[in-house]
């Protein structure tokens, strides 16, 4: 009963209006088009919110404590070609390294997660320690891990993976598929780190007022390092899974998924004012934006107008968000 006496309807749509509108558009899709809502879609949708999902509690982070990461679609990108390089067929006559070994996928995953937390943990050290703003800081990162890739993979896609790596993606148990399972167990992970430890509420402290949490004693130089550290080892599980999803890697895996994982988390509540947001608003967030990419295409709109679209909608999310913050004040 207290929840009826202290629900807002004139506050919950203002605060929610985007998430309503985007509910409201995928539930007039759903009504036309039936095979929106089958199986087959749905479960489409829910692998492709999977791995998004993980991208978007990376960046939720930075995004708490007032910062950002644009270095995330080149780091998942990197994380899916060195897994497409040293997990193909062993087999295979035209490797892309012909001395590469029958790899365990496991090991290889955890190579790919040491790589890709190293450049996270660079990322904070630039920010923390050199006062680089996040912006620039990842977008420097952006550009190298690019560079990298790109020298790395020569520029090649590669395919022919083992099945064993790509069961991962293609799997299931008792019809639910594995990245779904992956992506809740990582969820839960995360929601214990986020609200029942030192690093969570060191994490809220900072983005709600660094000045005050330095004087309460939070070392903030370290605890955004680590933040930004756990960002770059999500990246690495998701360039891993998306490799397997895809059955291949390319340079341009992962490409804009920080931007999308920036207005997903935004749509979910997490501010980029800082020191607000939670891990469901997280995943609301990545499954409206999910659905409403889905419904775009359902609708037949063109490619280019569905970027346009999106643009809007991460412009506008920020722009809400800001202006919550404002009227706060």
């Amino acid at each position: 009963m207290n929840f009826f006496k202290q629900f807002n309807p004139k506050s919950f749509v203002s605060k929610n209006a985007i998430t309503i509108l985007l509910f409201l558009m995928v539930i007039v899709v759903a009504i036309n088009e039936p095979s929106f809502m089958s199986w087959g879609n749905l479960k489409n949708v829910s692998t492709n919110v999977s791995i998004r999902f993980i991208v978007a509690l990376g960046i939720s982070g930075a995004l708490i404590v007032k910062g950002t990461d644009l270095s995330a679609g080149r780091i998942i990108g990197l994380g899916s070609c060195v897994a497409a390089t040293l997990l193909q067929r062993p087999d295979y006559v035209d490797k892309f390294f012909p001395w590469a070994g029958d790899y365990n996928v496991f090991a290889i995953l955890l190579l790919i997660v040491i790589i890709t937390t190293i450049l996270g943990i660079i990322n904070g050290i630039v920010i923390a320690y050199f006062n680089v703003p996040p912006f620039i800081a990842t977008l420097g990162m952006q550009v190298i891990v690019y560079g990298i890739n790109l020298i790395y993979s020569k520029g090649q896609p590669i395919g022919a993976l083992k099945p064993e790596f790509t069961d991962i993606a293609t799997g299931n148990i008792f019809n639910i598929p594995y990245l779904v399972i992956i992506a809740v167990v990582i969820g839960l992970i995360m929601s214990f780190a986020y609200y029942k430890t030192k690093y969570g509420k060191y994490m809220y402290a900072i983005g709600g007022n660094e000045n005050a949490a330095e004087v309460s004693g939070v070392n903030v130089k370290i605890s955004k390092v680590k933040i930004f550290g756990i960002a770059g080892l999500l990246y690495g599980v998701a360039g891993f899974l998306l490799a397997a999803k895809s059955g291949g890697g390319s340079i341009n895996y992962g490409q804009g998924y920080e931007l999308e994982a920036i207005a997903a988390a935004t749509i979910g509540g997490v501010s980029t004012t800082g020191g607000v947001g939670r891990i469901s608003g997280v995943f609301t967030g990545v499954l409206v934006f999910e659905l409403m990419k889905t419904a775009l295409q359902f609708m037949k709109v063109d490619t280019a107008m569905q970027s346009v679209i999106q643009g809007l909608i991460i412009i506008i999310a920020v722009a809400v968000d800001i202006r919550k913050y404002v009227a706060k004040k």
